[in-house]
């Protein structure tokens, strides 16, 4: 099975840049599906056995020896407010990569990939999941529930280091010119955190949750008058409900008023992947989430980039 569905994931790669999303479907349990991009899959194995690890956090099911790596495994379905899943058979572990870590993820069975159209995904209704849900959508008439992975973690692993102390001194002295940052990210946790560590060099954001609606945004500012004295960049996640990242960035380049606006494509996605598709859809930067230093940095370099051409 694992090997048919990495040729699939493989194949899928194609579809980027499309607003199409390849989902790998899986269940918590006898009767909902689940899904996760497969571009964060880098294998599906059947349950190896699991050490317990000490001090780890109560979602976290034991350590395993994948492939000479000792990788976290955490159950998905308590993880996300339900029982555990306990040593139920047939059960498989979804080997993905995370905001630069790889963890493995203890799911009740694996299903298939399936390609999505991603204007066909919606925001999860008011109060789905708690709140570890970032998109539902449909499949052979089946409601399929995409899981807020970065919450999640963020749960499990822990809040992202704060600012280092050379950048916060370094963003002191760089004059924003009361420009503000448009962030874009289905995940409320990624916006909460690129919030902060924006605050943190003292600049203020809009936030929205998906492209089409940054896109909208972006088309009533640009009414109001110049769209580069009134925001000094996007920083875009890549999937996403109604519109992804790479199609919100194709749509900013064909818009006169927008198109010189700097788009910084922010995600969890493979750093080797999106870099090649930033060169494709006309992105200036890719920055792999989430290093809170990494972000302030790519941002402080566009700003000094500024400030020399204004200079000049």
């Amino acid at each position: 099975m694992a090997y048919g569905l990495l040729e699939s994931i493989d194949r899928s790669t194609q579809l980027a840049g499309h607003n199409r999303l390849a989902l790998l479907l899986f269940h918590l349990g006898p009767r909902q599906i689940f899904g996760i991009n497969v571009f964060k899959v880098q294998e599906v194995i059947r349950r190896p056995a699991l050490s317990s690890f000490p001090g780890a956090h109560p979602h976290v099911a034991g350590v395993a020896h994948i492939r000479g790596r000792i990788v976290p495994v955490i159950d998905l379905q308590k993880a996300i407010g339900a029982e555990d899943l306990g040593g139920a058979p047939g059960q498989h572990v979804i080997v993905a990569e995370f905001n630069r870590s790889t963890q493995g993820f203890l799911v009740s069975s694996v299903d298939r990939i399936v390609h999505v159209d991603v204007a066909a995904l919606q925001p999860p209704p008011t109060g789905a999941g708690e709140g570890y849900l970032t998109a539902i959508t449909r499949y052979n008439d089946r409601l399929v529930e995409i899981i807020d992975v970065e919450k999640v973690l963020s749960e499990v692993v822990g809040a992202a280091p704060e600012l280092s102390d050379e950048l916060r001194d370094t963003a002191s002295r760089i004059d924003l010119g009361g420009r503000k940052i448009l962030v874009v990210d289905d995940s409320r946790v990624a916006r909460n955190q690129i919030e902060r560590t924006l605050g943190q060099i003292g600049v203020e954001t809009i936030t929205v949750a998906d492209g089409r609606e940054a896109l909208r945004q972006l088309q009533r500012m640009a009414e109001q008058g110049p769209i580069g004295d009134q925001l000094l960049m996007v920083i875009s996640d890549v999937e996403m409900p109604n519109m992804d990242g790479y199609t919100l960035t194709t749509e900013i380049r064909r818009d006169p008023r927008l198109r010189d606006l700097y788009v910084m494509l922010h995600t969890s996605l493979s750093g080797v992947f999106n870099n090649a598709m930033v060169q494709r859809v006309g992105a200036d930067k890719f920055v792999p989430k989430f290093s809170a230093n990494d972000l302030a940095e790519g941002v402080l370099v566009h700003l000094r980039e500024l400030q020399q051409a204004q200079a000049a």
